[in-house]
Formats: C-alpha cells, sequence, structure tokens
C-alpha cells in the first residue's frame, strides 16, 4: 500500500532505514505528515535555500515553546516507555524536521543539553550542532513557560534572512538594502492543500513527494545525536552520514 505516515516518523534512524528500505523494495509511495515539510512557505524557503538565491547559510536559529509540562500531567506524552521523547520530540519534533527539511544536508556534529526539571522526560532542551557544509545550527525548546505556544526559525546567509516557523505559518525574507518582506498568509493558505489532499496529489503526480522519508532519516539521525550528547552532558558528537541522504 501507499503509506500516509503520521509524525514523528520514527523514534531512531535504524527504524527510518528500515521504513527506507521498505519502501524501495516494495517500490510503493511514503509521506510523513509533518506540518512544516507540506507548508507552502517551507517549500519557499526551501526553494531559495536550494537555489542559491540567498547565497550560503551561515548560522541558523530555531525555537520553539508551549506551556507543556503543565499541559500534559499524566498524559501519555510524558510516558517515556510509549513517548520516545519529552518536550523536545514532541512538539519540538517540528522544529526538529522543518529545520532538517531547510538545511537540505545531514548534521556533522551535535551537542544538546535536555532538562526533565523534575519530570520523566525533557521538559527543557538546547542543541547545538554544525551542518556538512559548516554551518552553525542552534535550537531551543521551552517547554515550561506560560499557557501559550509559538515558534521562529531565522536563517543567516550571505546574501539575506529567511524567517519562518516550526509549522510553516509564516515566511519573512530580507535581501540587501531592503526592509523585511512578509509572504502574505491569505495566499499562503489559498496554496494550502491539507495532508490527505497532499498525499492523494502525489499519488496522482500532480505534485513532488513533499514530505519524504528521507527527511525523517535526517532528522531521526539528528535526535540519536541529541540523545546520546544529553545523557554525557552535552558531549558534542559526531554523526554517522554514511547514507548519503
Amino acid at each position: 500500500l501507499d503509506v500516509l505516515l503520521e509524525k514523528p516518523m520514527v523514534v531512531t534512524a535504524d527504524e527510518a532505514r528500515q521504513l527506507i528500505e521498505t519502501r524501495d523494495r516494495v517500490g510503493r509511495l511514503l509521506v510523513i505528515a509533518f506540518n512544516g515539510s507540506l507548508s507552502p512557505q517551507i517549500r519557499t524557503a526551501a526553494k531559495y535555500l536550494r537555489s542559491g538565491d540567498f547565497g550560503e547559510i551561515l548560522t541558523i536559529n530555531a525555537t520553539v515553546w508551549e506551556g507543556w509540562s503543565n499541559k500534559y500531567v499524566g498524559h501519555w506524552k510524558q510516558d517515556p516507555d510509549i513517548s520516545g521523547g519529552g518536550f523536545m520530540f514532541d512538539t519540538g519534533a517540528h522544529m526538529l524536521n522543518t529545520v532538517s527539511d531547510l538545511v537540505g544536508e545531514d548534521f556533522r556534529q551535535v551537542a544538546a543539553w535536555l532538562d526533565n526539571r523534575s519530570s520523566t522526560v525533557d521538559i527543557l532542551g538546547v542543541v547545538m550542532g554544525r551542518l556538512d557544509s559548516g554551518a552553525l545550527v542552534t535550537m531551543n525548546a521551552c517547554g515550561a513557560t506560560m499557557q501559550t505556544i509559538g515558534s521562529e526559525i531565522r536563517i543567516h546567509c550571505t546574501e539575506g534572512i529567511i524567517r519562518t516557523g516550526i509549522w510553516g505559518e509564516f515566511l519573512e525574507t530580507q535581501r540587501p538594502n531592503e526592509s523585511p518582506v512578509s509572504m502574505e498568509v491569505r495566499d499562503a493558505r489559498k496554496a494550502w492543500k491539507g495532508v490527505w489532499e497532499q498525499f492523494l496529489a502525489v499519488r496522482n503526480g500532480e505534485i513532488e513527494n513533499p514530505s519524504p522519508p528521507e527527511i525523517g532519516l535526517r532528522m531521526a539521525k539528528l535526535w540519536d545525536g541529541i540523545k546520546l550528547s544529553a545523557k554525557q552532558d552535552g558531549v558534542p558528537i559526531n554523526l554517522d552520514n554514511g547514507d548519503n541522504q
């Protein structure tokens, strides 16, 4: 069967590799239902970055916040045996995926700190990473703030700045000697198709798969590195990029 898989795709990189092998072996479609990768704003931002219109990526700063710790007390999200992680892997999974999608390359090295704040899972998290290209990335997840939720990703390039959110909820660009320019939300919503509609459009050959498992593998390798580094109090971890994804 063709499969539309909810997010996050897997918990480990080995699981991601198994999914990709199965997809290739049976020749069927696999689309991951991440809001960010399916967002027209993220697809536009990725196109800008791939084309070189904004030059070389220098640094990326991403953050997500939510009053998550109190909201989900006693919930399965805070049960480490079934959740796969805490705030960084729940709401924060959108950040890990969208950053992995936008950069279009693997992380070479990662250092991370996760703080449970007396919970059974992580509530706060900070990640520092270096991409294969040498660009530097920081990601901050705060799951213990007031009862609100939001995000921002800011990408600094040699020829401009791109600002968006982890769900693709907005897009703003700025080039040298120009004021910031925002994509109109109403136009973005007009271009947006729901998750199921996009899955059907990919099946019908109308669009390319905007959220393939290769992005999920890149994110899973990053998450493996985050967990390993955090267990060693932030020791930098060199990631295995032998997949060439």
